[in-house]
C-alpha cells in the first residue's frame, strides 16, 4: 500500500487536531521562517486584539485574512515575520474590571484606589490571553505568540512618550477648552474617531418652545420666539438664539392658539400645521439683538452679561425644526464659536457625571436625560411648551459602555491633525485599499473633513500623559522617557512603572521658575497606542537594535481588519506616523473587511452580547470550513452571516468533494500498488503532450488555475482566487473523475493509459494541495503528507513548505479547453433535453 488508507466519511476536526500535533513535532512554522531567511521582506502588521475578554467568531475573521497572505507571500519566497500583539490600555478595560467590582461612578474607582484597580485592570487584560492563544493556533493563524508586544508594557509606553515628546517640541500638541464628546458614565471626552464609531437610533424628545420676546412692537403683539430642540435639558442652559441670515421669517398663529409666534416661513407647516395663519413677514434685523425671556433662570450669567438676545448664525438652515435655534454654549460647538464672538456667558449646571448640580431647583441630582420628561411638564404648566412629542435619529453613543453622549464644554489636550490635513489625504491616495471605493469615500471623507484629535482622557489605565505641569508659573514640560524624567526629578527612576500612580508621584523642578511640576492627571486615548504599533512594538528607539528593526519593517506591505477600524486603527496607524514620520503613512496595501452579523443582521460584539462561539463551530464543522467560509464565499467587503448552515454547505460542496476524489484516488492506486515514479527524471509515465486527452484537459485547467489563484492571491482577491479553485475542484471531481473511471478499474495496463490517469490524478490532487495550503492548511497539508511524504521520505515535511505552484508551461492548452468547455455545453443541453423528455440517461 503506498498511501495511507484514507477513511471515506472524514473527521475534520479530528485530522485538524492530528495537523496540529504533527506541525509542533516538526517546528513547521518556524521552519517556514527560517526557510525564507534570505527572502525579500514582506512587512505585516498585526492589529492587537484587546484579551479582556474571551474571542469571538467574529475576531477569527481577520485574523484568517491576515494568515491567509503571509503564508502565501511565505510560499512565494519571502520572509514575513509575524508579531502578534495585544491592546492593554483603555476604557473598555476600566469598565470590564469596575463591572467586576460592582461599581456605578467613576468617583468608586478614587475609592478603591488607583494602584489596586490599575493592578485588577492588568490582570484583567492578561486573563483571556490563553483562550486567545489557543484559538489563534486552533485556527491555524501562524504569528509569533512568544514574541508578542504588549501595549502596557514599560519599553512599549516610553516608545509611545517619546512619539509624544515629538510632536510637542513641533508645536502640535495644545491644551484648548472647547465644547468635546463627553460620556458621563465613564467621565472623559471621546476623540472624533471614537465618537464615530458609536452612532445608533435613538427615540428623544421632540419639544416646540415659545421663548417670548420682552421688547419692541414684536413684545407688544405678545410674541414669542418659537424654538425646537431634541434636549430639553439644554434649555436651563440657555444663554441666547439664533436666526438664519437669509431665512424668511413670519409672525403667525397656530389654528386656535392665541399666541403668535416667529418661526420660518418654510417652515411654517412643519411646526404650526397647515391651517397656521401668517400675521405678516419679520426682518431679520427686526430679530437680531432682540432679547427675550429664557424659558428658565435657575442659573443667572456671571458677572451680570448681556444675554438671551438674538443672534445671526451661519449655522442655522430650515432642514427642521423651526429656522430659530437656542443657544446653550456649554453644550454645542457652534453654541460655543457664537458665544465666544459675541462674549455671550457659558451657563454649565451639569457635572461630570451629567447630573444637574444643586442650583437647578426640584431638577439637581438628577441625569440631564433622565430630567428631560419632568422639563417638558414644567414648560406645559408654564404655557411655554407648543407642542411635544418623539423624534428618531442617529445619535452618538460611547462606543463601550453604550452611554448616550453629552456635549460637553471642558478643557483638553489635543494633537492639532488638522496641521497635517494635507499630507493625510496624500498620504491616502497612495494606499492600495480593497475594496478600493473605501480610499475616496468612507476614508476619504474622514480625513477631508478631519478635527484635532482629543488626545486626553480623564482615566486611569492607560499610558499617562507625559507633560508636567508647575504649580507656580504654569510651565508645562514634555518628558520623553523615564531617564529623562529622571534627570529632571533628580532620582533613578529605571525601576518605575510609568502608569498612574506611581508616575504621579514624581515630582520636576520647573526650568522657568524655581516651583515644583507635577504630571498633569489625564491619560491618553488608547487609540494612539494602537497607532504607535509601527515603532512602539520594538520599544524605538530607546530599545538597543529598536532604530534598526523599525527602518527594516516600515511601513506594512499589508495590514487587514475589519470595516470600523477605518476610523480606529487604520486612522490611528496613518495619523501618527504621518506626523512623526515625515508624511509616511505607515501601511500600502489595507484589506477593510465587511463585519460578521448574528441573525439579525447585527454586528458581533461583546457589548451586544450576541458573540458566537467559534470553538462550537470549529469543534463540529473544522476550522477549515470556516476559513474557507469566510476567505472565499461572497464579498468579504459585506456584513455576512455565519453559521452552522453555511459550514455545513462549505463541507458538502467544496471539502467533501476534494476529499472524495483523494479517496477515490488513495483507494484504487492501493488496490493496484500505483505509486509516483520517485526519480522524475525517469518517468514511467508519458509526458503531457502524449497522454490521452482527459488527462491533458484537465492539467491544461490546472495550469490555468494555478495561473488565476496566484495571480488573484497576489492583487489581494482571495474571492477569486477561491472561485477559480471551487471551479477546478469541482472539474477534477465532475468531469474528470467521473469520465476517467473506466480507465483506474481496467484490468492491466499494457498502453500505459491507467498508469497516465494515475499520475495525472495525483499531480492535480497534489499541486491542488499547495494551492489550498494558504487557505485550508489543515486539509492541504493531510493530502500532502500522504501523497507525497508517505512515498518520497526526501520531500519537506509540510506542504507549508513547498514553493507556491507555478503553471505547467507543457500544460498550458487553451484551444483543448475551449473545445472541452463547447463539449461539456453540449453535454449539459443533451442532458436538459433527455430530462425535458423524460428519457432517463
Amino acid at each position: 500500500m503506498p498511501f495511507d488508507p484514507v477513511a471515506q466519511q472524514p473527521d475534520f476536526p479530528g485530522l485538524e487536531r492530528r495537523v496540529l500535533a504533527r506541525w509542533q513535532e516538526r517546528d513547521v512554522f518556524a521552519r517556514s521562517l527560517q526557510a525564507r531567511a534570505g527572502g525579500e521582506l514582506f512587512r505585516f502588521y498585526e492589529g492587537p486584539p484587546t484579551a479582556n475578554g474571551r474571542p469571538g467568531v467574529h475576531h477569527v475573521e481577520a485574523r484568517v485574512f491576515k494568515d491567509l497572505f503571509p503564508r502565501y507571500r511565505t510560499m512565494k519566497g519571502y520572509r514575513v515575520p509575524r508579531k502578534a500583539g495585544w491592546d492593554c490600555h483603555g476604557i473598555p478595560v476600566e469598565i470590564a474590571v469596575e463591572r467586576e467590582l460592582g461599581f456605578n461612578r467613576k468617583s468608586d474607582i478614587e475609592d478603591f484606589g488607583v494602584a489596586a484597580f490599575n493592578a485588577r485592570c492588568r490582570e484583567s487584560v492578561q486573563r483571556y490571553v490563553g483562550d486567545w492563544n489557543r484559538l489563534t493556533e486552533r485556527i491555524g493563524f501562524w504569528v509569533d505568540l512568544d514574541d508578542a508586544y504588549w501595549t502596557m508594557s514599560t519599553s512599549y509606553v516610553e516608545s509611545v512618550w517619546w512619539s509624544l515628546k515629538q510632536l510637542w517640541d513641533a508645536g502640535l500638541i495644545y491644551e484648548g477648552h472647547r465644547v468635546v464628546p463627553y460620556c458621563p458614565r465613564c467621565g472623559t471626552a471621546l476623540s472624533d474617531h471614537e465618537v464615530a464609531q458609536g452612532y445608533a437610533t435613538a427615540v428623544d424628545p421632540s419639544v416646540y418652545v415659545r421663548f417670548p420676546v420682552s421688547e419692541g412692537p414684536l413684545a407688544e403683539l405678545g410674541a414669542s420666539l418659537l424654538i425646537w430642540t431634541t434636549t430639553p435639558w439644554t434649555l436651563i442652559s440657555n444663554t441666547a438664539a439664533a436666526v438664519g441670515g437669509s431665512i424668511r421669517y413670519v409672525l403667525a398663529r397656530a389654528a386656535g392658539d392665541d399666541y403668535p409666534v416667529v418661526v420660518a416661513a418654510e417652515l411654517l407647516e412643519a411646526a404650526l400645521g397647515e391651517d397656521a395663519q401668517v400675521l405678516r413677514d419679520v426682518a431679520v434685523d427686526e430679530l437680531a439683538g432682540l432679547h427675550y425671556r429664557g424659558p428658565f433662570d435657575f442659573v443667572p450669567p456671571p458677572d451680570d452679561a448681556d444675554w438671551r438676545y438674538v443672534t445671526v448664525a451661519d449655522f442655522v438652515t430650515t432642514g427642521e425644526g423651526t429656522g430659530i435655534v437656542h443657544l446653550a454654549p456649554a453644550f454645542g460647538e457652534d453654541d460655543m464659536r457664537v458665544a465666544r464672538e459675541h462674549g455671550l456667558p457659558v451657563v454649565n449646571p451639569v457635572d461630570l457625571e451629567g447630573r444637574f448640580d444643586e442650583r437647578v431647583g426640584a431638577f439637581a441630582g438628577q441625569s440631564v436625560k433622565a430630567a428631560d420628561a419632568g422639563i417638558i411638564t414644567d414648560l406645559r404648566e408654564r404655557g411655554l411648551l407648543l407642542r411635544a412629542g418623539e423624534y428618531t435619529h442617529t445619535y452618538p453613543f460611547c462606543w463601550r459602555c453604550r452611554t448616550p453622549l453629552l456635549y460637553y464644554a471642558k478643557p483638553s489636550w489635543y494633537i492639532a491633525t488638522t496641521k497635517a490635513r494635507d499630507a493625510l489625504l496624500a498620504a491616502n491616495a497612495g494606499v492600495d485599499w480593497h475594496p478600493e471605493h473605501i480610499r475616496d469615500g468612507r476614508y476619504g471623507d474622514w480625513l477631508a473633513n478631519n478635527v484635532d484629535w482629543s488626545l486626553s482622557r480623564e482615566r486611569y489605565w492607560g499610558t499617562p500623559l507625559p507633560l508636567w505641569r508647575c504649580g507656580d508659573c504654569g510651565t508645562v514640560t514634555c518628558v520623553g522617557s523615564r531617564k529623562e524624567l529622571g534627570k529632571l526629578a533628580g532620582a533613578e527612576l529605571d525601576d518605575l512603572d510609568p502608569h498612574r500612580p506611581f508616575v504621579d508621584d514624581v515630582v520636576v523642578a520647573c526650568p522657568d521658575c524655581d516651583g515644583e511640576a507635577r504630571r498633569v492627571p489625564e491619560v491618553i486615548d488608547a487609540w494612539y497606542d494602537s497607532g504607535s504599533m509601527p515603532f512602539a512594538q520594538f520599544g524605538y528607539p530607546w530599545v538597543p537594535g529598536s532604530v534598526e528593526l523599525f527602518a527594516e519593517r516600515f511601513p506594512a506591505d499589508f495590514i487587514a481588519e475589519a470595516i470600523d477600524q477605518t476610523r480606529g486603527w487604520f486612522y490611528s496607524l496613518m495619523a501618527t506616523s504621518t506626523l512623526l514620520f515625515e508624511g509616511v503613512n505607515s501601511y500600502r496595501t489595507v484589506l477593510c473587511l465587511g463585519h460578521i452579523v448574528d441573525a439579525d443582521g447585527r454586528k458581533m460584539s461583546k457589548s451586544l452580547g450576541n458573540i458566537l462561539d467559534p470553538w462550537d463551530l470549529i469543534e463540529s464543522r473544522g476550522a477549515d470550513a470556516l476559513r474557507w467560509l469566510l476567505l472565499t464565499e461572497g464579498s468579504p467587503w459585506v456584513a455576512r452571516r455565519v453559521g452552522t448552515e453555511p459550514l455545513d454547505e462549505v463541507v458538502r460542496r467544496f471539502l467533501l468533494t476534494l476529499w472524495n476524489t483523494y479517496y477515490f484516488f488513495t483507494t484504487y492506486a492501493g488496490i493496484d500498488g500505483w505509486q509516483p515514479d520517485a526519480d522524475p527524471a525517469a518517468p514511467t509515465v508519458a509526458a503531457v503532450a502524449q497522454r490521452p486527452v482527459m488527462d491533458r484537459w484537465v492539467l491544461a485547467e490546472l495550469a490555468e488555475a494555478v495561473r488565476v489563484v496566484d495571480a488573484a492571491l497576489e492583487a489581494f482577491d482571495a474571492t477569486a482566487a477561491g472561485r477559480a479553485l471551487t471551479g477546478f475542484v469541482d472539474d477534477l471531481s465532475n468531469w474528470y473523475v467521473r469520465r476517467s473511471r473506466s480507465r483506474f478499474w481496467a484490468q492491466g495496463d499494457a498502453t500505459g493509459d491507467k498508469a497516465a490517469a494515475f499520475a495525472t490524478l495525483h499531480e492535480c490532487l497534489v499541486t491542488v494541495s499547495a494551492l489550498l495550503a494558504p487557505f485550508v492548511p489543515f486539509v492541504s497539508d493531510e493530502l500532502y503528507d500522504n501523497l507525497v511524504r508517505s512515498v518520497d521520505d526526501g520531500a519537506p515535511d509540510s506542504v507549508h513548505l513547498l514553493d507556491f505552484p507555478t503553471p505547467d508551461a507543457a500544460a498550458v492548452d487553451d484551444e483543448l479547453r475551449t473545445a472541452m468547455a463547447a463539449a461539456r455545453r453540449v453535454v449539459e443541453l443533451g442532458r436538459r433535453a433527455r430530462n425535458d423528455a423524460r428519457i432517463g440517461v
